[in-house]
Order: C-alpha cells, then sequence, then structure tokens
C-alpha cells in the first residue's frame, strides 16, 4: 500500500465514524463546519524510526496514561473499552463530590437569593454547554488527543500545552487539598461520634486518608478506577440524600424568625465574600479531565461521552441545587462552608453522611492526581529511556506517588482552610478550564457551523461564556486570597479545625 493510499484510507475511517445526535448534540458532532477536519501530521508505520520508537514503548508501557505516540495520532495503540455508563461514573465522581457541593450554600448565602440562585443556574447551565464542547473536539484534527494538555496544543501549540499543564496542577493540586481537608473533617466528625473524649485531631485524619489514597495511586489508570467511581457516585446520592433531608429536618425544628438571610458585615466586607462565593461555585463545578476521561470511551466516543456527561450532570443537577438551595433555607447566612458542620440532629444521620462523603471523596482524589502522575510518567517512564523492569517502574511508581501524597498531605494538615483553597482553587484552576479554554478552543478550532443564525448564536454565547467567566476567574482569586491573608493570621498552622 502506498503512502498516498494509506493517508486517503486514515481519513475515511475518521470522517466514517462521525455519529449523529439531535439538537445541539448534532451541532456539535456534524454541522457543516466553517472549516474541514485536518490532519495536522501523519506517522508513517512502516518507517524505520517509527517501529524502533514503538517497540521502546512497549517496553516501558504505560503506567497512569499513554505514551506520545498514542498522543500523536497512533489510534491502534491504544484501545478504550469503557461505556457510557463509565464516562458517567467518571463525570459524577470528578464534579459532583462532596467537598465540591457542600460549600454551595456558603456560596449562596454568601451572594443572597436572586444573585445566588441565578449564579448556581448559569454556572451548571455554562459547564454543561463547556463540557459537550470540550468531547466534541476528540478526533477534531484526526488525531487522538488523549490529554487536556495535548489537545490544547493540537488548537494553540506549544503555549496551549503549557498553559493548560499549569491549570490542570493548579486544579489538581488544590482540589486534592480541599478533599483531603473535607474528607480528615468528616473522619473526625465520625470519631467524635464514638469517642467525644478522643485526643485525635484533624491532622491525623488527615494522614490515615492520605495513606489510604496512595494505596489507590497504585492502580495503572482511571478505567481501573471504574468499579471505585461506581461506588462513589453511589455515595454521591446517598450524600446528598441523607444531607438534604437532615437539613430540611434541622429547617423546620429551628425557629425560623431567628433565621436571617442577609449579608452580616461591612460594604467591603460583603463585596470580597461575594467574590469568594464565585470562586466557590467555579470549583463546584470542576471538571479537568474530561479529555482523559474520554480516552476511556469506546468508540463512538463522542456520543458516547455525551451520553455519561448528560447523566452526569442529571446527578448534579438533582443534588447540587436541592442541596445548595435547602441549606440556605434551613440555616441562613450562618450556614457553615462545610454544610455537614451546620447539622444537628439526628446524630446518627450526620455520621451516615461523613462517611458516604469519605468514600466519594476517595475517588475523587484519584480522578485529579493522575494529571501529575502522568507528568511524572512521561518524565520517568518515557519511551525515549531505555526500557525498565517491572519493578523498576513499580518502584518508581512508588516513589513519585509517595512524594506527591506527602506534599499534599503536609499541606492540607498545615493549612486546614477548607473554604479558602475551594474558592481559590477554583478562581485559578478550574475557571480557565472549564469556561474559558472551551468556548474559545471550539472557535479556534473552526468548529463553528455555517448556518448564519446557528454560527452568531454559537460565537455570541462562546465569547460571552469566556469573558464571564475570565472576570469570574479574578474576582475570585481576589476574595480567596483575602480571606486566605486573614485565616493565617487568625489561626496558627497545623490548628485543628
Amino acid at each position: 500500500m502506498t503512502q498516498s493510499q494509506r493517508r486517503s484510507l486514515s481519513i475515511n475511517s475518521i470522517t466514517s465514524q462521525q455519529p449523529h445526535v439531535d439538537g445541539l448534540q448534532s451541532a456539535l458532532l456534524d454541522p457543516a463546519y466553517s472549516e474541514t477536519p485536518r490532519l495536522v501530521s501523519e506517522t508513517n508505520p512502516m518507517d524505520s524510526n517509527y517501529s524502533s520508537d514503538a517497540t521502546a514503548g512497549a517496553a516501558n508501557s504505560s503506567v497512569y496514561g499513554v505514551h506520545e505516540a498514542e498522543v500523536e495520532g497512533d489510534s491502534g495503540a491504544h484501545e478504550a473499552r469503557g461505556t457510557w455508563k463509565h464516562a458517567a461514573f467518571h463525570v459524577a465522581t470528578t464534579i459532583a463530590t462532596p467537598a465540591a457541593y457542600a460549600p454551595l450554600p456558603f456560596a449562596v448565602a454568601s451572594l443572597g437569593w436572586s444573585l445566588g440562585v441565578s449564579s448556581l443556574v448559569g454556572a451548571t447551565l455554562a459547564t454543561w454547554y463547556s463540557s459537550l464542547l470540550v468531547a466534541s473536539l476528540w478526533k477534531w484534527d484526526g488525531k487522538r488527543h488523549v490529554t487536556y494538555r495535548h489537545l490544547a496544543e493540537s488548537i494553540y501549540g506549544y503555549w496551549g500545552f503549557w498553559s493548560i499543564a499549569f491549570f490542570q496542577q493548579v486544579a489538581s493540586l488544590g482540589n486534592n487539598i480541599a478533599i483531603q481537608i473535607a474528607a480528615g473533617s468528616s473522619l473526625k466528625a465520625v470519631y467524635k461520634y464514638y469517642h467525644s473524649d478522643g485526643v485525635l485531631s484533624l491532622q491525623h485524619f488527615i494522614v490515615f486518608f492520605g495513606a489510604f489514597e496512595l494505596v489507590l495511586s497504585q492502580l495503572p489508570d482511571i478505567h481501573s478506577l471504574r468499579w471505585v467511581n461506581a461506588l462513589c457516585t453511589i455515595s454521591t446520592i446517598g450524600f446528598a440524600g441523607t444531607t438534604i433531608g437532615v437539613t430540611i429536618y434541622d429547617g423546620k425544628k429551628i425557629d425560623r424568625k431567628s433565621v436571617s438571610y442577609s449579608v452580616p458585615g461591612s460594604s467591603t466586607f460583603k463585596m470580597f465574600k461575594a467574590f469568594n462565593a464565585l470562586g466557590v461555585i467555579a470549583f463546584s463545578f470542576g471538571d479537568a479531565m474530561l479529555p482523559e476521561i474520554q480516552s476511556t470511551v469506546r468508540e463512538p466516543a463522542k456520543k458516547n461521552v455525551y451520553k455519561g456527561v448528560s447523566a452526569a450532570y442529571t446527578i448534579i443537577v438533582l443534588t447540587y441545587w436541592q442541596l445548595a438551595f435547602c441549606g440556605y433555607w434551613a440555616f441562613g447566612s450562618e450556614v457553615q462552608p462545610y454544610i455537614v458542620a451546620s447539622l444537628t440532629t439526628p446524630e446518627w444521620t450526620t455520621v451516615m453522611a461523613n462517611l458516604f462523603a469519605v468514600i466519594q471523596i476517595s475517588g475523587c482524589f484519584q480522578i485529579y492526581c493522575r494529571p501529575t502522575y502522568a507528568y511524572f510518567e512521561e518524565k520517568l517512564l518515557s519511551s525515549k529511556t531505555k526500557p525498565l523492569f517491572s519493578f523498576q517502574k513499580y518502584f518508581l511508581r512508588l516513589a513519585f506517588t509517595s512524594v506527591y501524597m506527602g506534599v499534599i498531605t503536609l499541606v492540607a494538615a498545615a493549612m486546614p482552610f477548607f473554604g479558602d483553597f475551594v474558592s481559590i482553587c477554583g478562581a485559578i484552576g478550574f475557571t480557565p478550564l472549564d469556561f474559558v479554554f472551551p468556548a474559545l478552543a471550539y472557535l479556534k478550532a473552526g468548529r463553528i457551523p455555517r448556518d448564519p443564525k446557528l454560527r452568531y448564536s454559537m460565537l455570541f454565547l462562546n465569547i460571552t461564556i469566556a469573558t464571564w467567566f475570565s472576570v469570574v476567574a479574578v474576582l475570585g482569586c481576589i476574595g480567596a486570597g483575602r480571606f486566605i491573608v486573614q485565616d493565617v493570621k487568625t489561626y496558627r498552622f497545623f490548628h485543628d479545625m
């Protein structure tokens, strides 16, 4: 077969795999694009250099991700086996974590009813739409871009790769610090229920949770977490149902006349608190891993991820909105940054909620640590190095996962300011990844349909989302930074919150 024949076959195989669905997803999947998909580069499998690289890559098999050869378009090198249900489990575990939606009543309380409700509903719709945009860029140029940063590189080049790598690491590290604090708080609450005079502090439970996550970190990839994440999805529903039920129960027992919905403090305090709340809401919809999840899903990958994302967002709407609004209704402006801390009776139900939270958080932590693991893997286990024995690979994996867990655990234990980390992580990390980049990347990739009405509507919508959430990122960062400075002055390091 000649080179031109192979090229023609490759293009035909790509275009023949495009699925067709109705409505908005049809516009994302198969519109009359203003630019046709193009192959940026092609690899000749008969080339001797390619063969030697592939052999080296096979010898140094991937631990956490996919080798560079696969990123460069070798679609046959990695067989994706996940279904849309697996995608839904992964997305729901990534987004709908107790650490994400437990602060939502506090965020709504910081903004007030009108602005809080509109911000939450708007963020839900915007991030669902943005997730569909990212999913639609799968093989947009004929290649499998199996990580977020490689997708960005294919569209924006060198700076796209490193920009997304930076924001993804900020989101990953910030998210895992925040949820490790949340897991430690939940474990401590369960401990105090059974041992009210116990001597163990929050820091002890943060360390215990970190040790457990180190064990889970030895699993090879995201797909190997599918049953863990299925359990986490069930725990998400359990946590939400329990917390919402107890919130309503407690709210009915409270004298409603004593509940205030006004935001206390000076005008300056209210302003910074509102900025901080915007960062919290952005954090609650954090999903910086969609391309990595999509790479584990079988073809048609776009259609399966669309279904998975939509199923996950059904769970998100049923949990986020009810908990946010019920929590604010029940406790008003006095609601705590972590809603479980506001619950009082019956005590056994709060124990259930905390246990559900720890189970769910354990899976979310694993999803978000994978970009960092993949980076170390690329550096230490790349196909350019000489082949390693299995023992050496597992030893290196244990070494860099131990360093990562040590750093995360140390920071979480030293500065257990949950609400502050949530806000700054949402502002700096998740806002660019979940709102700004998808909207602009879709336009840059030339995926806008030719139909004038749909074209200009989508252009206006994407630019509006990118602009507004860029402002949100700046404001959220300002608000979170101010409260972190205040907390550092108020509390000592390793404070038992």
